[in-house]
């Protein structure tokens, strides 16, 4: 599975499609599976990557990483469009000279961006 997902460039490196298996980021049939799972003509592979969820149809199985557009004959793309650029979170911007942020206003952005404080 891992070596099909890097093959079509759904991932940039085979290690980061690997830990996504790991991790129950792939689905096979709605099936989380196994880096090593067998890949088959199809299939409905989802994979979430990048804050973003691929559906994908397995159409061709290959086992060497091809370019660009042999990749993209391999399967049929039914993910839903990405998110405009303007629906991503809004930067955070500090006043020129103001430094780093305190403890108090870390906490604070952590607080407000839903991450868990750092043991410190």
């Amino acid at each position: 599975m891992d070596s099909w997902i890097w093959s079509v460039r759904l991932t940039r490196t085979r290690s980061v499609a690997s830990d996504a298996c790991r991790g129950g980021h792939v689905r096979v049939n709605g099936v989380r599976v196994k880096p090593a799972h067998v890949v088959r003509v199809g299939d409905e592979v989802r994979l979430r990557h990048d804050g973003r969820e691929r559906v994908v149809i397995v159409s061709r199985i290959i086992t060497k990483r091809v370019g660009a557009p042999v990749a993209a004959e391999c399967y049929v793309d039914k993910s839903p469009p990405p998110p405009p650029r303007e629906q991503a979170g809004p930067v955070a911007v500090r006043d020129r000279g103001a430094g780093r942020p305190t403890k108090r206003e870390r906490r604070s952005i952590e607080k407000l961006l839903g991450r868990r404080p750092r043991p410190e």
